[in-house]
């Protein structure tokens, strides 16, 4: 990511409080009897070529499948290729840079542009956010708005990926990466080195000492995989939103046995540059060398390539009680 590291935290924090995925508002269509199941299957056809239309998702109706869709949040832009609908995107944001074959375009998912969203002449938009009352100037241009705010939950994250694959025309897809997810982080989480005393983290959003909770999402991962954060003293009340600055000599006199850092491309930060910080080199993780370089996207990202970062961490417990 390049954008300046206060404003990353900021987004992040606002997404917290904003984060209830809510599902929305269409301008267009009747709500559909939801039928197109698998027993709607015709001989010689696939399944996903079979799931037939109206499809309903809480107050958004299709009555056919979306062939240019704009995707204006990087993880719906990989979700909807992960579950095989990236033929159908017509154009992403300018910070979807994965998968490669995504569309490149100028829109801005932060500071949405109805006008420019609308040049593309798109069937279904998908949104993260709805800044510049963006949904509301879709919806009076009769263009469907789905809107997946940032995940609180793994579960948020399915649901999405599924409520995705029905509006998309490929809920089988869907449902397998789902399955496919959820056996891969049950598997990793089950398999990790459980050291007798369980070790505590700082997870770093950027150079000024922003950081998350427990009660993110991303504080919910390193949760399941039995680490202790370091911050969450730092927003007790959550009126932080669950992403808290912290001083450096509180970080320092907190003493966590892992550092894992969110923000290499972002601020080039990584574990020389940590060790170089005054009275850091006092710190327990930087003394074992467990400093875990991350990749912002991946780390930052709510979709299907969760499962790397709870790899990451993972691999990074094993290698702290080897």
């Amino acid at each position: 990511m390049s954008r300046s590291h206060p404003l990353r935290a900021a987004l992040l924090r606002t997404a917290a409080v904003t984060t209830a995925a809510v599902l929305a508002l269409t301008g267009c269509g009747q709500a559909g009897d939801g039928s197109g199941g698998p027993d709607d299957a015709q001989p010689g056809v696939s399944p996903e070529a079979a799931a037939s239309y109206p499809v309903t998702v809480g107050d958004l109706t299709l009555e056919v499948r979306p062939e240019r869709i704009v995707a204006l949040s990087p993880t719906a832009t990989e979700m909807l290729f992960a579950i095989g609908a990236g033929d159908q995107v017509t154009a992403v944001d300018d910070n979807s840079n994965f998968p490669a074959e995504a569309p490149t375009t100028e829109l801005s998912g932060f500071t949405p542009n109805v006008e420019a969203i609308a040049g593309y002449e798109p069937d279904l938009v998908v949104l993260s956010g709805d800044t510049n009352e963006v949904v509301a100037g879709l919806t009076r241009l009769s263009i469907p708005v789905y809107l997946a705010g940032a995940a609180v939950t793994l579960d948020d994250t399915y649901r999405q990926i599924t409520e995705l694959g029905a509006l998309t025309g490929h809920p089988d897809a869907a449902a397998d990466l789902v399955d496919t997810m959820r056996s891969d982080i049950d598997k990793l989480v089950t398999d990790v080195a459980q050291p007798a005393e369980p070790l505590s983290y700082y997870y770093e959003l950027d150079p000024t000492l922003y950081t998350v909770t427990s009660e993110t999402f991303v504080g919910s991962l390193f949760t399941m995989v039995g680490l202790t954060n370091v911050a969450d003293p730092a927003d007790p009340s959550g009126e932080a939103g669950g992403y808290p600055q912290l001083s450096a000599e509180a970080l320092i006199d907190a003493d966590p046995d892992l550092i894992f850092l969110a923000d290499t491309k972002c601020c080039q930060q990584n574990a020389q540059t940590v060790a170089q910080r005054a009275g850091w080199s006092t710190i327990t993780a930087v003394q074992a060398g467990q400093v875990v370089e991350l990749d912002d996207d991946i780390a930052s990202r709510w979709g299907p390539r969760v499962v790397d970062l709870v790899r990451a961490i993972v691999d990074a417990v094993d290698a702290a009680a080897s």
